[in-house]
């Protein structure tokens, strides 16, 4: 092989990475968190919106095997995807993992009602009212029943309440 050919091959190689990096930049402009974003309550639609007035919104938290997960009872929803639902509704925490605890910190301004940490398991799901429009980040944590150190794992997810109409 030529020095000139080794070289010419050389730079490719160290170029190629740079190329492909560049051409990933433009859809790296949306926000990775949805609140973060100017008006998140435009990213809710029928298809992340959980719930009703009369319908509550089941939201499943487990124990992963590399961490927590929380999931809400849309048909087809992601764990830990951003969800939506209106004011007014009933949001019923709860876990149908065997022998697991949960707690969902929605953080110092809780946008339900009761306030404060969400506590509850496999045998006791836990009901709040969503009060407060705005975008939110939670924090889940889960554990199983009898768990050691290392046992327990949480998870950070974002849910948005949009006022009623």
């Amino acid at each position: 092989m030529t020095m000139d050919r080794f070289f010419a091959i050389r730079s490719t190689l160290v170029a190629l990475p740079l190329v492909l990096l560049a051409s990933l930049a433009p859809a790296q402009k949306a926000s990775k968190y949805a609140c973060s974003e100017p008006n998140p309550a435009q990213l809710c639609n029928a298809s992340n919106t959980c719930g009703s007035a009369s319908t509550p919104c089941e939201v499943d938290v487990k124990r992963t095997a590399n961490g927590a997960s929380s999931t809400p009872g849309i048909p087809g929803a992601k764990s830990n995807s951003l969800f939506c639902v209106k004011a007014g509704t009933t949001v019923t925490w709860k876990s149908t993992s065997k022998n697991i605890g949960f707690v969902v910190d929605p953080g110092t301004t809780s946008p339900f009602e009761p306030g404060g940490a969400i506590i509850g398991g496999a045998d006791k799901p836990a009901s709040v009212v969503a009060k407060t429009p705005g975008c939110y980040k939670y924090d889940a944590g889960a554990c199983a029943s009898g768990a050691i150190y290392g046992m327990c794992k949480d998870t950070t997810a974002e849910l948005v309440i949009v006022g009623a109409n």
